[in-house]
């Protein structure tokens, strides 16, 4: 059995205190920092300030707390460039296709709907019209129920409307949709009977990025039988929820709330 690479342990627990930063959100005080990188703020003080002389952390004079810096934002904007989400997204597919028995595929938000750009076929391909290009229904499908729960509601009001074709929303209708939108906020997916054809189902998880707006979604599609044991059914959900999540974290996005 091959060793580990050795590496630098201080640099390794002074990056605790970066993680700490970065899971907070907001600049903090030395000893909340310390705290939250399980180590006393007398032993976080001079990782603090090496990590300053490099622009890794930034001290608000005003306040005293400790902040990311200027050479940590230049790193973020210059992996942001470096990563493409679709690109990930779509080295997921075909893992995810072996490893749930499913046709998986990438769905991106459009104008016109939620748009298939990339599948990957089931060990046992389906007879389904998934298709590069194909746009979803926004309501009927897992994919736009699934997108739909984590996108600005102008937006989901806009694409409705040109669904329905109608200049005024049925209330009742728009309120049912909003109780199904909470309900894939709740359980972190949609699913769908028979949207895309009689007898199949799909799953539907998005991708959403750090402010909790949902760019992609990945769409497990299986026949329907396939998933009338809520265990299956789960398996492959937290198969594409486990999916999405190291995509987003590859891209550094650390949204809240997804189950």
């Amino acid at each position: 059995m091959s060793k580990a690479p050795r590496g630098i342990q201080s640099l390794e627990v002074g990056g605790s205190l970066l993680r700490a930063l970065v899971d907070a959100g907001r600049p903090l005080p030395l000893k909340d920092l310390a705290a939250r990188a399980g180590m006393g703020a007398a032993k976080a003080h001079p990782y603090l300030v090496s990590w300053s002389r490099v622009g890794l952390v930034a001290q608000d004079e005003g306040s005293g707390r400790y902040g990311l810096g200027p050479m940590a934002m230049q790193l973020g904007l210059i992996s942001l460039q470096q990563h493409d989400p679709v690109r990930l997204a779509s080295e997921a597919l075909e893992p995810m296709a072996l490893q749930t028995g499913c046709t998986v595929a990438l769905t991106l938000w459009g104008n016109a709907g939620p748009t298939v750009v990339r599948v990957a076929e089931a060990p046992a391909p389906l007879h389904v019209s998934l298709r590069h290009g194909t746009v979803l229904n926004l309501r009927q499908t897992a994919s736009g129920r699934a997108m739909a729960a984590y996108r600005p509601e102008p937006e989901v009001v806009a694409l409705w409307d040109a669904e329905q074709g109608a200049t005024a929303r049925d209330a009742a209708t728009w309120a049912d949709f909003q109780t199904e939108l909470q309900a894939v906020r709740e359980r972190g997916y949609a699913h769908s009977d028979d949207a895309l054809m009689p007898g199949l189902s799909a799953l539907a998880v998005p991708g959403c990025d750090a402010l909790g707006v949902a760019r992609w979604a990945l769409v497990a599609v299986a026949p329907g039988r396939q998933w009338h044991d809520p265990d299956e059914r789960e398996r492959v959900a937290h198969a594409l929820q486990a999916g999405a999540q190291g995509v987003c974290e590859r891209l550094g996005w650390r949204p809240s709330g997804l189950g």
